[in-house]
């Protein structure tokens, strides 16, 4: 099989308006929703690992997992200036996975295997899906890439799969692995359904 060179990015730069406060430094049983982001990067698949933060502790927890730090100093910008920058950090690569750090049950398993069979079709976006709905991470080949640079405001790399609906393929996974965090609430249902020694 060709070897690829695929880029890693993980999107963490978001004022969590509706959580109240840094959501990604907040703990569901014990540890932060962003270090079990980062637990779920098979680092090995990806010639390089860029997240992308207006936090400084999240930029030093992203060093010691070994991963490169890209500053967004602009988060007001959206999303779209977080995919903008990891796209141009990681342009010589043949394909980029996105990944979001509100995601924490997402495993590193479900995240191999969608890089897997992206490298079966590498011409088509590979994302996780449950019971046919898409989710997160998405991985995106290079002919991609100048449409995400192009992406503006709060619109992510999802506006550019529905404008290609045909080149989707999607990786069924258990529908919690897709699950984010955006309130409170939220976390406190995960937590609860949570074993609570899995995060120790």
């Amino acid at each position: 099989m060709q070897e690829y060179k695929i880029g890693c990015a993980l999107l963490a730069a978001g004022n969590s308006l509706r959580f109240g406060a840094n959501k990604l430094c907040a703990l569901l049983n014990g540890k932060s929703i962003i270090r079990r982001a980062m637990e779920a990067i098979p680092a090995q698949l990806f010639c390089s690992v860029v997240v992308v933060t207006q936090y400084a502790e999240i930029a030093a927890l992203a060093e010691e997992f070994g991963f490169c730090a890209l500053e967004n100093s602009n988060p007001s910008l959206g999303i779209s200036h977080s995919v903008r920058l990891a796209t141009q950090a990681l342009s010589y690569c043949d394909g980029i996975l996105f990944l979001v750090g509100d995601q924490p049950q997402l495993s590193a398993d479900s995240v191999s295997r969608l890089v897997q069979m992206w490298k079966q079709s590498p011409n088509r976006i590979a994302c996780l899906g449950s019971k046919g709905t898409r989710g997160n991470p998405n991985l995106f080949p290079r002919e991609f890439f100048a449409a995400l640079l192009s992406l503006q405001g709060d619109c992510g790399g999802s506006s550019v799969i529905k404008a290609h609906p045909d080149r989707l393929t999607l990786l069924e996974v258990a529908e919690n692995e897709l699950l984010d965090v955006d309130t409170p609430q939220a976390l406190r249902s995960m937590e609860d359904a949570e074993p609570p020694n899995d995060g120790q």
